[in-house]
C-alpha cells in the first residue's frame, strides 16, 4: 500500500522542514491510500516555476502517456487564474487513469524536469509513522 499525499500548496516547504526532523508523523483519512498510484481519482500534486508552466505540464502529461495522464493547473474558482502558492510556484495536479508504476521510477521522472520543484510523492521513505483516520478509528503504522 502507497501513500499520496494532495492539494500541494506547500510542497517545498514541507519537504524542507520534514528533512530537518528525526521523525516525520503523517496523518491522513483512509481515502489517501490506494493499492497503486494511479486510476485513484486522487490527484498528484506538482509544484513547478512558473515560468513556462505550459511546456512543463506538456512534458509531464508525456512522461506519463501510458497511464493517461490528465494534467490540469490548479486555478482560483473565483476568476481561474494560476493558483500561486506560498513559493510564487503553480501547482499542476497530475490525473492518471492507470497504474503508473513504481513509485521510485515515478519519483525520478516527475522530478526531471527542470521546472519541476517538487511532487506531492516526496514523503517517499521519510514517513516513521503513519496514522490513518477512518469510519472505524484510527490505526497506527510504525516505520519497522
Amino acid at each position: 500500500m502507497n501513500l499520496v499525499k494532495g492539494c500541494g500548496g506547500s510542497l517545498r516547504r514541507e519537504k524542507v522542514i520534514e528533512v530537518c526532523c528525526k521523525k516525520l508523523v503523517v496523518i491522513v483519512d483512509e481515502t489517501k491510500l490506494v493499492d497503486y498510484v494511479g486510476g485513484s481519482r486522487l490527484a498528484m500534486s506538482v509544484e513547478i516555476v512558473s515560468f513556462c508552466w505550459k511546456f512543463t505540464t506538456q512534458k509531464l502529461q508525456s512522461l506519463f502517456e501510458e497511464a493517461d495522464c490528465v494534467p490540469k493547473l490548479c486555478v482560483l474558482p473565483k476568476n481561474g487564474k494560476a493558483y500561486v502558492i506560498d513559493n510564487g510556484n503553480f501547482i499542476i495536479n497530475l490525473y492518471f487513469k492507470k497504474d503508473i508504476g513504481g513509485l521510485k521510477v515515478v519519483d525520478d521522472a516527475i522530478s526531471r524536469p527542470a521546472n519541476v520543484v517538487d511532487h506531492g510523492m516526496m514523503f517517499i521513505d521519510m514517513v516513521t509513522t503513519l496514522i490513518v483516520a477512518g469510519e472505524l478509528g484510527a490505526r497506527v503504522r510504525n516505520k519497522c
